[in-house]
This record gives C-alpha cells, sequence and structure tokens, in this order.
C-alpha cells in the first residue's frame, strides 16, 4: 500500500456552530440525549452549496472538534471509569488524532447563510467542514 503522509492537505471551515452550549462539560454526549437547537452560520463562499438545503432535511454535519485533545489513543466509554479502557477508534469520544465530529440533525429554517437545526450537541464556535444528506432508509430525500 503507498502512502502519502507527508503530502498536505487542507480542511477549511464552511461554518461555526451558534449554541447556547458554551462549555464542553454542558454538552451531552450525542445529539439525541438533550441536545438544543442551534443555528450554523456558513461563510459566503460557500453560499451556492445552501441552495436545495430545505426545512425537514435531516442532515450530516461534519465539525472539526476545535477542543479536543488530539494524542488520545485509549479511553472509558462516556467517560466511565468502570468501564473497560478502549481504542479511541471503537468509540466516539470527541478526543482523538483527527477530532471530526459526526452529528445528524434535523433543518429547521433556512435563512439565506444561517441555517436553524434540531438537536446539535456541538458547542459555540465549533467549525463546520461539510455537510451531506442522509440517504437511505429513514432519509426524508
Amino acid at each position: 500500500m503507498q502512502t502519502n503522509a507527508d503530502t498536505p492537505f487542507t480542511v477549511v471551515p464552511i461554518a461555526y456552530v451558534e449554541s447556547r452550549l458554551r462549555e464542553r462539560s454542558e454538552a451531552p454526549r450525542q445529539g439525541d440525549e438533550g441536545a438544543p437547537d442551534a443555528w450554523l452560520s456558513f461563510e459566503p463562499a460557500v453560499a451556492a452549496g445552501l441552495a436545495d438545503l430545505r426545512a425537514g432535511d435531516e442532515v450530516i454535519l461534519l465539525s472539526w472538534l476545535h477542543q479536543a485533545d488530539r494524542t488520545v489513543l485509549s479511553v472509558h466509554p462516556r467517560s466511565d471509569p468502570e468501564r473497560r479502557l478502549t481504542g479511541v477508534f471503537s468509540t466516539r469520544s470527541p478526543d482523538r488524532p483527527n477530532p471530526i465530529g459526526l452529528h445528524r440533525v434535523r433543518v429547521l429554517v433556512v435563512e439565506g447563510l444561517r441555517v436553524h437545526v434540531a438537536g446539535l450537541e456541538a458547542i459555540d464556535g465549533t467549525p463546520i467542514i461539510d455537510v451531506k444528506p442522509v440517504l437511505g432508509r429513514g432519509a426524508m430525500r
């Protein structure tokens, strides 16, 4: 297998989260565990990408968990010391070498460069790096 570990690549935020969640300690572990609604504020350069996004759509947000500890390789799932130490790639821990967050949300409102979504556990200021539609069974479109 050929690798290009020395080849640089750039990930650029396309939006930022606006949420009442200000600290990691305030955020639920998953969106379906009481996460509040939040706004996504998109960069003008990606406005055309929002053209077909509608209220009711379910989307996957990919975020950059900017407060993550990138040195973590093992965790006790859900920060429970009673659970066995587990390799981070078998968990949903935000602390990991490349802290990419995965969030399934429902679009409530699209207002220009701002999108209101339901149930987002990301904290205020979290960069969004991509948005993808939910596909397959249970998808709205």
